[in-house]
């Protein structure tokens, strides 16, 4: 079990990193966006500080993530951008390959969280 988890935290970690990396250097080609994305496209090209900022969120908590002893605290980092993430993917986006995805993903940060709430007992009591 251990090595399962270590496994998708470490696959977890990379994906957030990686999509986080791009928001700056963008080197993943993106699909033709449809009229609804573009608005969306367009809304946070207005606000210039909004991608390097969920960049920066998804470099550091992917990173922290991947390692056993940062995981508690890379799980909570990454949840805003996660739940933004299936939001995106419910409402907007809803290709079965990203819904599924996105889902996945969101299971694998409950499950870290869910297995480290020990650690969080301290911020809620």
């Amino acid at each position: 079990m251990k090595i399962i988890k270590f496994i998708l935290s470490l696959l977890f970690g990379l994906m957030f990193i990686n999509t986080g990396l791009n928001k700056f250097f963008n080197y993943m080609p993106m699909e033709k966006p449809t009229p609804e994305q573009m608005k969306l496209f367009t809304a946070f090209g207005e606000i210039s500080w909004l991608m390097p900022l969920v960049g920066t969120v998804e470099v550091i908590g992917g990173l922290l993530f991947i390692f056993p002893k940062t995981r508690a605290l890379g799980a909570i980092v990454i949840l805003p951008v996660m739940v933004g993430i299936v939001a995106h993917v419910f409402t907007l986006d809803k290709s079965p390959m990203g819904m599924s995805t996105a889902g996945i993903m969101f299971l694998i940060n409950l499950w870290m969280i869910i297995d480290n709430r020990e650690k969080y007992k301290a911020l809620i009591s």
